[in-house]
């Protein structure tokens, strides 16, 4: 599988995209990825710069990853579907499919994150668009936990236990692959978390499905 990933520091931080990809090797999924983000970009700046449409222009990718700058879709959707709407019109042509990387509330406003489902879901749904469901994940897992910290110091960023859980649900949403039993070593996470993180990540989606 090929995924280009078109968003910010939500993406980038952690190295989010190489997670992904050790996750699929263990379940025997190669997945290349290249990453074009800017901090803190919009989709709509992405779209100005053209960078990521030229790339998707190109063809070759299965899965075009979108996240949009995190608090847009609370502050304005409407810019946010539309952008999304321009972009998933470029990836159609090029053959590829359209999947939504839905991030999370900041740490100090929680209530945040219904707006931010609902800007994703609502699009996803229009555009026939893959969810990818982070956010919800999130929120579901901070809802029982107060550790490990999913958010890094500044209560916006991922902490690297937040990215490796966005990355089992990446692993479940893209590639219908459990991580529960995937055991490999990640720098900077102690193997008792990561073994958390798997099963909530696939206990909570399993949830969510049925909802």
């Amino acid at each position: 599988m090929r995924i280009l990933y078109v968003g910010n520091s939500f993406t980038a931080r952690n190295n989010l995209p190489g997670l992904v990809a050790s996750l699929a090797k263990v379940r025997g999924h190669e997945v290349e990825h290249r990453l074009i983000s800017a901090g803190g970009a919009s989709l709509r700046q992405h779209l100005n710069a053209g960078t990521a449409l030229e790339a998707i222009a190109e063809g070759g990718y299965d899965v075009v990853v979108l996240q949009e700058q995190s608090t847009l879709p609370v502050k304005n959707a409407a810019r946010m579907q539309d952008s999304v709407r321009d972009f998933d019109a470029a990836i159609k042509a090029a053959g590829a499919q359209t999947a939504l990387y839905m991030t999370w509330a900041r740490r100090n406003a929680p209530e945040t994150q219904q707006a931010l489902t609902t800007a994703y879901a609502g699009i996803a749904a229009e555009l026939g668009a893959t969810l990818i469901p982070v956010g919800m994940v999130w929120e579901r897992f901070l809802a029982t936990h107060d550790q490990p910290r999913l958010h890094d110091a500044d209560n916006s960023h991922p902490a690297l236990p937040g990215s490796y859980l966005a990355a089992c649900v990446f692993l479940i949403t893209l590639l219908n692959e459990h991580p529960v039993d995937i055991d490999i070593p990640v720098k900077g996470l102690d193997a008792a978390t990561a073994a958390q993180l798997r099963e909530a990540a696939w206990t909570i989606y399993e949830d969510l499905a049925t909802q």
